[in-house]
């Protein structure tokens, strides 16, 4: 099985939050979990072997935000009896194309 997810956390209504450090953290918290990430402009792909796992690491990448309120999105697709890693998802797109998945302007 394959679990695939977008998570973005961030400080919400805070102005003493400094941005950028507050999710700095909240990415450094992944490191504490059973996951692989890819860090994006407007999110962060997360990919666990086990649904629980993305979880517990969307939990505390939320808890590592230090802000008075914080909003966070997770959105996840859960193979169940299949195995497909992100990558290979877009080399299915890739393969469609013709080409990369990406401008190169």
């Amino acid at each position: 099985m394959t679990v695939t997810a977008m998570l973005t956390v961030a400080p919400l209504d805070d102005s003493d939050a400094d941005f950028d450090a507050e999710i700095a953290a909240a990415i450094d918290a992944l490191e504490r979990f059973d996951v692989r990430y890819e860090t994006h402009p407007m999110e962060t792909t997360i990919e666990a072997d086990d649904l629980g796992e993305v979880f517990a690491a969307a939990q505390a990448a939320t808890e590592a935000v230090d802000a008075s309120r914080t909003l966070t999105n997770l959105k996840i697709d859960h193979f169940r009896e299949e195995d497909l890693a992100a990558a290979e998802k877009i080399e299915r797109v890739e393969a469609h194309l013709g080409r990369d998945a990406r401008s190169d302007r």
